[in-house]
């Protein structure tokens, strides 16, 4: 009887030599270089902010937002924390004045003094994340410019942060919400703003900013981004009046760096006019000087 077509080797054969082949075009491959230096923590930022870990995210670019002199990720970590830095004073608020609500509203005592702890606490980190997004702005306008186009460079987040937060409705009308509901509030409040946070900044909706970091990143208007960030410095600057933390040194210092993004607002219209541009310019220099006055 003939076993050659039969013999188990004469099955293997093939899928062995098929094997042997891949190992050896696997082992000849050029090895995946890491990046180094300033390229590798802007890979870490990148990765903290895709993972929705922005406190990380804004560790990873510290160092290169402030480098001097700058390298090639200077820019793009300023930008990014910027990004970072609205969010946040963007849910701080969120946080903060559901609570003032929840205190007003709540019958129990307890509830009431608990809420009102709570709004203090959110507001305190809010102007935190002011005077964060005040000093990047300082930075990135150091030069007393800003360039025509910028590179936002980070990857959506993976985590979606909700459009109403359900927590927060129930806080609003008086009720309690226990300890991990808060928590998760906050973490769902983050994930919001920085979702609303990157589509202002496109000057779009979620759906066009998840699109426009599809690949890693976008370039964006360097004017447009400028209005932008006088928007937040000017919501963030509220945080320190006397209705929330009474701090007018640092509401004059808020406002301060925020007149500097006004004179590079102006740099980049002189180059290239737009009424529209420039009525908005004098809108949020208006609100400006009458912040000011109200210390």
């Amino acid at each position: 009887m003939n076993l050659t077509h039969h013999s188990p080797l004469h099955f293997h054969r093939v899928p062995l030599v098929s094997l042997i082949s891949l190992v050896l075009t696997l082992s000849c491959s050029p090895p995946v270089q890491r990046p180094t230096g300033p390229a590798a923590e802007y890979q870490d930022a990148k990765d903290m902010f895709k993972r929705g870990r922005f406190d990380r995210a804004l560790e990873s670019t510290d160092r290169l937002a402030s480098a001097s002199p700058a390298t090639d990720y200077t820019e793009r970590a300023q930008v990014l924390r910027m990004v970072i830095y609205t969010a946040q004073v963007k849910s701080y608020k969120e946080l903060a004045d559901a609570y003032t609500k929840g205190a007003d509203a709540a019958t129990s005592g307890h509830f009431k003094s608990e809420y009102d702890r709570l709004r203090r606490d959110n507001t305190q980190e809010g102007m935190r994340a002011a005077l964060g997004l005040a000093e990047t702005a300082h930075q990135l306008l150091k030069s007393g410019s800003v360039p025509k186009e910028l590179t936002l460079e980070a990857p959506y987040p993976s985590v979606e942060g909700p459009l109403d937060i359900a927590d927060l409705a129930q806080v609003r009308m008086g009720s309690w919400i226990e300890s991990e509901h808060q928590e998760s509030a906050a973490i769902d409040a983050l994930n919001k703003a920085v979702d609303d946070t990157l589509a202002e900044v496109v000057s779009g909706d979620r759906s066009k900013a998840r699109n426009a970091l599809a690949s890693g990143s976008t370039q964006i208007s360097g004017l447009d981004f400028t209005l932008f960030t006088l928007n937040q410095m000017l919501d963030g600057a509220r945080l320190f009046d006397r209705k929330h933390g009474n701090d007018p040194m640092k509401l004059r210092a808020v406002c301060n760096e925020a007149n500097e993004a006004v004179k590079a607002a102006e740099g980049l219209l002189k180059e290239a006019p737009d009424k529209d541009k420039e009525e908005q310019l004098k809108k949020l220099e208006d609100q400006i000087k009458t912040t000011l006055e109200r210390i």
